[in-house]
């Protein structure tokens, strides 16, 4: 006969192993490790704007696009996690990285050229008479997407902040 566990049972059998309560949310290596990688790349391009630029923007704490991709560094960590934590046999493994691998190539890609588009349009609008219907539309955001170096600078960041996330704990 099979037997049957209640949560009372589960709730005794973790009380006496010492798992009383349930880990906590700064416990889970990988969520911690992106959400880090993310605002350290964030932070990072206040100064590569400066450095590129001469000007502190601090719009850039919240924007996209620019050195280094926080997209990248995001879903890279995400990934290097979970491989340190799981395995690199892991289903969740396998799922990161397909999912990584989507999310920087699309900022590589997809983003990168809607952006130059923005930026043509942009020039275009200005260019066009005061009378005219389209002339006083806002103007649209050329900032989306990453260069390659950008990326890989993100998922370089991505990896080296859990692998130290990883030897920290």
């Amino acid at each position: 006969m099979d037997e049957v566990l209640t949560a009372a049972d589960m709730a005794t059998s973790n009380a006496l192993a010492g798992d009383a309560l349930p880990p906590s949310l700064s416990s889970n290596l990988p969520l911690v490790s992106a959400l880090l990688a993310f605002s350290i790349a964030q932070f990072l391009k206040l100064f590569t704007t400066w450095y590129k630029e001469k000007r502190w923007d601090s719009k850039r704490l919240l924007g996209s696009g620019g050195m280094p991709s926080s997209h990248s560094a995001t879903v890279a960590a995400l990934a290097m996690a979970i491989g340190l934590q799981e395995g690199l046999h892991s289903s969740s493994f396998a799922l990161a990285v397909t999912l990584a691998s989507i999310v920087m190539y699309d900022a590589s890609g997809v983003r990168l050229h809607a952006g130059q588009q923005a930026e043509l349009l942009n020039q275009i609008v200005c260019e066009l008479p005061p009378e005219h219907p389209v002339s006083n539309s806002r103007p649209l955001r050329e900032l989306l997407g990453h260069t390659p170096l950008q990326v890989c600078a993100g998922a370089i960041l991505g990896c080296v902040v859990s692998f130290l996330m990883k030897n920290s704990v």
